[in-house]
């Protein structure tokens, strides 16, 4: 089995990402974040598994001090890029999120993405309680997730296909337990007909768990929303943003 090129892999699946997540939620996000969390330039928010920097950037550009940490060089890079590019107070890091030691406390930090999901629960207690450090008293963690239990059992399928652009994804997941899970196998054809197979873990936690997870790391569970700062969150809707505050 042979690879597609890196770099045509990984232009196409950036697209792929930002048509899943358009940049109209990006900005209801951070609209959401700069009044909920009454944000001010000279806030400082850390940004954890940044991805490609759609909220480090945003923030930044109204003026936020934006920690972004991830573990893909690719993806630190253009934030690096981009911020030069726009003279934004955006610091890059890239590094494991688990071992990461931030500097200083912020007034709110962000798992965005269903990020959170992909880590074990010793490894998002560790986090956690490093995040509960880290946030000046009453400051704030907002986690999005797609992958709660209340999300997955109705949203789960075993197989799917799709296409995007000239590439075509297959997709194989089985639902695990102890610990529950999704892993998924995905493939990805391009038109010659060469493949890149990636392989993912979501880790599927209850409500009640997230929240026991936040007290036991200092942290208490103050709301949760279907649509940032709008919808209270009901069972069964597509996507959670999780509102924690540093006890």
């Amino acid at each position: 089995m042979s690879n597609i090129n890196d770099t045509y892999f990984d232009g196409h699946y950036k697209k792929i990402w930002k048509s899943i997540i358009p940049d109209e939620l990006t900005v209801k996000e951070t609209d959401f974040m700069l009044q909920y969390f009454k944000l001010q330039p000279g806030s400082r928010v850390l940004d954890l598994m940044c991805g490609y920097g759609r909220h480090s950037l945003a923030l930044a550009g109204k003026g936020i001090e934006v920690t972004a940490v991830d573990n893909l060089p690719d993806y630190i890079n253009e934030v690096r890029n981009n911020a030069e590019a726009e003279n934004l107070p955006v610091h890059p890091v890239l590094g494991d999120v688990i071992l990461y030691e931030p500097e200083g406390n912020f007034d709110l930090v962000i798992c965005m993405g269903n990020s959170i999901q992909f880590f074990h629960k010793d490894e998002v207690l560790q986090l956690l309680k490093k995040i509960a450090a880290h946030l000046h008293p009453g400051g704030y963690f907002l986690i999005n997730t797609w992958s709660i239990m209340e999300i997955a059992v109705k949203s789960f399928k075993e197989k799917a296909w799709s296409m995007n652009g000239d590439l075509k994804f297959l997709v194989d997941s089985k639902f695990l337990f102890s610990p529950n899970r999704i892993e998924t196998e995905h493939q990805i054809i391009a038109p010659d007909g060469t493949t890149e197979i990636k392989q993912s873990v979501d880790y599927i936690w209850s409500m009640n768990e997230i929240e026991t997870m936040l007290a036991n790391s200092g942290m208490k569970m103050t709301e949760v929303f279907s649509i940032p700062g709008r919808k209270k969150f009901t069972l069964g809707e597509p996507r959670a943003y999780i509102v924690a505050q540093r006890s």
